[in-house]
């Protein structure tokens, strides 16, 4: 296999199928096939019986979201690295090739395998050198989801962007056919505005925090046909923080970690699930009522693209117009932000500093959307049929503002 970005699939052994080769819109997604939405998958040829693929660790420019480029450290030039997909039983054999200025490994988080295939640098295998291309070899005994990264220097490599997720699909399926299956993998970001190097060495006050490498309103979203059943798989491999994910619109269960799957009777009915970093949470539904329905981390600071924390409360504050005019003279476009909340600040689109995207939104159907960061949108139609765009409301089901002649009917007096 060739370096970074190559995108070429070889026909997969049962079949002759190619291995994640996008179907058409709306098809449906048995088991077997994954989407990573914003990623792709990891190409792969047999080589007697052994499935052999290539990670290429190299220095990559990454775009987060049109506006900001970062330099980031990256598996074949993506962030994250291509989605390693196989089947339990599957050997397999990876050649990982590091083009870094540092020595580096890959840990396969999660999969269990002989100690000196674990991939931790200096205690159960040499570090790769830079320049040098070591090879892994084992099978993967348990169908699941995990996680790959480097076990050298990780504060400086996972920080830079390097990590990607591995999906192993069940040699006999049980349970209920699913027809999307959809792969995330969250991650967090130091980015002063204007830089385009991440801060590896940050401890807390990540700004630009991602699904799949990318930061609202840069995610694809997912798509779905009412009744149809809906898998995600959410990885976690944020430096620091756990993301509470949260999904409008519909109940699920968790039916699946990092550890194997979850069994029935422990399950219970969710709308927001914990994904604690180096871990994974699968949760499954049935795609219910038509919309395009939000799911995002519900810290509120990880809604927003490039925040600055480090400034005092301004809600309620009063700054008289001549004290701003007086300022103004000093600094020439100054604004006092804040003072009857932020709401407003998105949608002024005020002027930023090069290759940043501070307070960033996204038109909506009805105005800006001002939700950021770690978002995404699930779009459930009656029918998936080609490219999805907003969802047309049927008449009457728009919150709207109320007459004066409803408030006296239902006794509400506004004043």
């Amino acid at each position: 296999m060739s370096g970074p970005n190559r995108r070429e699939f070889f026909a997969a052994a049962a079949g002759g199928a190619v291995l994640g080769a996008a179907p058409a819109a709306g098809a449906p997604r048995g088991r077997g096939r994954v989407v990573t939405p914003d990623g792709e998958p990891l190409p792969w040829r047999a080589v007697g019986g052994v499935k052999v693929f290539h990670l290429v660790a190299a220095p990559a420019m990454h775009e987060v979201v049109d506006g900001l480029r970062i330099h980031a450290w990256a598996y074949n030039g993506r962030v994250p690295g291509p989605t390693l997909e196989a089947t339990e039983g599957d050997r397999c054999r990876i050649y990982v090739t590091n083009r870094l200025p540092e020595a580096t490994s890959v840990h396969w988080h999660g999969v269990l395998l002989p100690n000196g295939m674990d991939g931790v640098g200096g205690l159960t295998q040499p570090p790769i050198p830079p320049g040098a291309t070591f090879r892994y070899e084992f099978t993967f005994d348990r169908a699941g989801t995990f996680l790959y990264h480097p076990h050298i220097d990780e504060m400086t490599q996972v920080g830079l962007g390097m990590m990607g997720l591995i999906v192993v699909h069940p040699r006999r399926p049980t349970g209920p056919r699913v027809d999307r299956d959809y792969a995330l993998l969250l991650a967090e970001f130091l980015v002063p505005a204007g830089q385009s190097r991440p801060e590896p060495q940050a401890p807390s006050d990540f700004n630009v925090l991602t699904i799949n490498g990318r930061a609202y309103p840069g995610t694809t979203p997912m798509v779905a046909q009412s009744g149809e059943r809906v898998r995600i798989r959410i990885g976690n491999l944020s430096p620091m923080d756990h993301h509470p994910i949260h999904l409008h619109g519909h109940v699920f269960e968790v039916v699946a970690t990092n550890g194997g799957p979850v069994p029935p009777a422990a399950r219970v009915p969710e709308t927001t699930v914990l994904v604690p970093v180096g871990d994974v949470r699968t949760i499954e539904f049935v795609a219910g009522e038509p919309g395009d329905w939000a799911m995002h981390c519900h810290m509120t600071h990880h809604m927003m693209n490039q925040m600055g924390h480090a400034r005092p409360a301004m809600v309620g504050a009063h700054i008289p117009d001549e004290l701003e005019a007086r300022l103004r003279r000093l600094v020439p476009g100054y604004m006092t932000m804040g003072t009857s909340g932020m709401a407003e600040m998105g949608a002024m689109q005020m002027p930023a500093p090069e290759n940043s995207v501070a307070m960033k939104v996204a038109p909506g159907p009805f105005g800006h959307f001002d939700l950021g960061g770690m978002t995404t949108l699930l779009k459930v139609r009656a029918r998936v049929d080609g490219e999805v765009g907003w969802y047309e409301h049927p008449a009457g089901t728009v919150a709207r503002a109320a007459t004066a002649e409803e408030l006296r009917a239902d006794g509400i007096e506004p004043e």
